[in-house]
């Protein structure tokens, strides 16, 4: 029976894509996983400062740990569930494909520029930055762009007075602590620890400083804005909630091909998968999970600037 005008599912897209999606992605990681152990390339590159590697299995611990979490805690908040579309409008398909033609732009051009400065920062600020202010900036004009990350929700909010709801927003906001939490003690303390960086004991305090605050700027920032609060929040609406996080996920690790690739494709795509790839799944929850840019930013934060800092110590 065909829908009626009013039944808004009939500008959604058929959910087999959605499944796709998700299917395809997982695969993809788990391909990936079982392709460097059969070639015995299983230790994979952590920093784009250096080759030091580090056994793939000890990336997906902290990971993982924080994602299982993540799951366990309450207080999700309501607008992580994607509200269909309001009535007369569809579905933000033409943002949808600028935000994936950027992603898929960026890890494909920085490759072919190798992946040093000044193309990374240059081509991250115009593709991630740039590219999407701009078809923001048309697509409202048309009056066909949505704020991602920012979904309107018409259902009732939690009272801050009644004890239950107090409870519940109290989780939402400070819940991520505990994964957070998690994560950072297992990628930087004990068997699975990232080895610390010299590269604090070479420089002077104020460039240490500036080169911190420009990092978490360009990378933590940027790239969380771009990925999880524009293209994941965006892809929701499109595909589902997650498989727009698998596809997030994916994208972003692909980028790193880049600057942590060692030339060959296959071997470095199957890398970024397991490494980024299995991060940007803990990403990409957290964020889903609670609509909250702290929790991302520190993860992100941390994981440049950590192995710095503690290499101090």
């Amino acid at each position: 029976m065909r829908n009626k005008p009013d039944d808004l599912t009939h500008d959604l897209l058929p959910a087999r894509w959605g499944r796709a999606v998700l299917i395809t992605g997982v695969a993809l990681i788990v391909a990936s996983a079982t392709y460097l152990v059969l070639t015995g390339n299983t230790g994979i590159r952590y920093s784009a400062d250096h080759t030091g590697t580090v056994p793939m299995w000890t990336r997906w611990v902290p990971a993982l740990a924080g994602l299982l979490l993540a799951l366990l805690i309450p207080g999700g908040s309501r607008a992580a569930t994607p509200q269909p579309p309001a009535a007369g409008r569809t579905p933000p398909y033409p943002q949808a494909v600028v935000l994936i033609t950027a992603a898929v732009a960026f890890a494909a051009s920085l490759r072919l520029a190798g992946g040093g400065e000044p193309a990374h920062t240059l081509l991250k600020l115009a593709l991630l930055l740039c590219v999407p202010a701009v078809a923001f900036w048309l697509l409202r004009r048309r009056g066909d762009a949505t704020q991602p990350g920012h979904r309107r929700n018409t259902a009732p909010q939690p009272d801050a007075s009644a004890p239950g709801d107090a409870e519940t927003a109290s989780w939402r906001r400070y819940g991520p602590l505990i994964p957070v939490a998690a994560w950072f003690a297992l990628s930087f303390t004990g068997p699975f620890a990232i080895p610390p960086s010299d590269y604090g004991r070479t420089v002077d305090p104020v460039t240490l400083l500036v080169t911190i605050a420009v990092v978490f700027l360009v990378n933590s920032l940027l790239e969380e804005v771009f990925y999880r609060r524009w293209l994941q929040s965006t892809c929701e609406a499109v595909l589902g909630r997650r498989p727009a996080i698998v596809l997030a996920a994916l994208l972003w690790a692909s980028w790193h091909v880049g600057i942590q690739g060692t030339g060959t494709l296959a071997d470095d795509l199957a890398s970024v998968f397991v490494n980024q790839g299995v991060q940007g799944l803990f990403l990409g929850y957290l964020y889903s999970k609670h609509r909250l840019m702290w929790p991302i930013l520190t993860v992100h934060g941390l994981t440049n600037s950590a192995p710095i800092l503690l290499g101090l110590l």
